[in-house]
């Protein structure tokens, strides 16, 4: 009896997948498929690999044709600056999506699961998403990765994105130095040609940026549907890692942007920093980036180039 119970149900699960009706996996995958990159930390993505994480993950949410935003906004072009000021109480609460962030999901073993957050930031191809490198490596290079900007509640409401390349820093990939624990992923549609930014906007980037900053970090918990957002000054931790203190930035929220500036109309704003580095990004207490120094800035450049 219980094997049919078991039958019936994962019958069920498989049908309400193919009709797009499952809301994606809230626990990330492990043990997930890796490919190796060359000697400098860049890795070509097979593009029937992708494809196939692009399906699952399709199959798994709600997807839309967005139309393009308009060429200010996709640029992320400097408004009103919103003061950011400190959250109260210092804990991060329940936010409104920004289309420019969406969970990174594991396609492998059935259904999607979210376990990490990125950001599309400006590029001259207007095709690249910055994370964490331990979102993207571990012992290899995931090959089952997509992106969905702008998640909320099994929606994709700016589709389903996956990587045509992706590159990290040789320090990372040989021997996960947590200074260099940020990673640049070029992305594709699933379906269609049309370059990301120009559907999501972007972040711009500034490296060697201040020490102490109001900042806003906006990400994916593991378990939620929705992003969570919390605002706070940054402070140096080291010569090579920045500081964020908030509460109840859990599991999930790795690679989330720290944003700076940020244009109060459309929420983008300069990205100063991923959620990773020091302890793989911290504890629910107190999260950390690596440093977006000159070698961070090489390392964009080759991902953009």
């Amino acid at each position: 009896m219980r094997l049919r119970q078991l039958a019936l149900l994962a019958a069920v699960v498989a049908a309400l997948a193919a009709v797009g009706l499952l809301v994606a996996g809230r626990v990330p995958a492990t043990g997930g498929p890796t490919a190796e990159g060359d000697s400098t930390g860049h890795f070509e993505q097979p593009r029937d690999q992708a494809d196939a994480a692009g399906r699952a993950m399709k199959a798994a949410v709600r997807t839309q044709a967005p139309a393009p935003l308009s060429a200010p906004a996709a640029r992320g072009a400097a408004g009103r600056k919103d003061p950011l000021p400190a959250s109260s109480p210092l804990a991060a609460a329940e936010a409104e999506p920004s289309p420019a962030i969406g969970p990174l999901f594991y396609t492998t073993g059935g259904i999607p699961a979210h376990g990490c957050t990125a950001s599309v930031v400006h590029s001259p191809r207007g095709d690249l998403i910055a994370t964490a490198a331990h979102c993207v490596h571990t012992g290899g290079f995931r090959t089952d990765i997509a992106f969905v900007p702008g998640y909320r509640d099994g929606a994709a409401p700016y589709g389903v994105w996956v990587p045509v390349a992706v590159d990290v820093a040789p320090e990372w990939a040989d021997d996960r130095d947590p200074d260099h624990d940020v990673a640049f992923l070029r992305m594709r549609p699933v379906e269609g040609s049309a370059r990301l930014e120009r559907v999501t906007g972007a972040e711009r980037v500034r490296f060697d940026p201040p020490r102490e900053r109001p900042t806003r970090v906006l990400g994916y918990p593991n378990e939620a549907e929705r992003p969570v957002s919390c605002q706070n000054a940054t402070a140096a931790e080291s010569g090579t890692q920045q500081r964020f203190d908030c509460e109840r930035l859990p599991n999930g929220t790795s690679g989330s942007p720290f944003l700076t500036d940020v244009d109060a109309s459309t929420g983008l704003g300069t990205l100063a920093g991923v959620l990773g580095g020091k302890d793989e990004g911290g504890d629910e207490e107190t999260s950390y980036s690596p440093y977006l120094g000159q070698a961070a800035k090489k390392l964009y450049e080759r991902a953009a180039r």
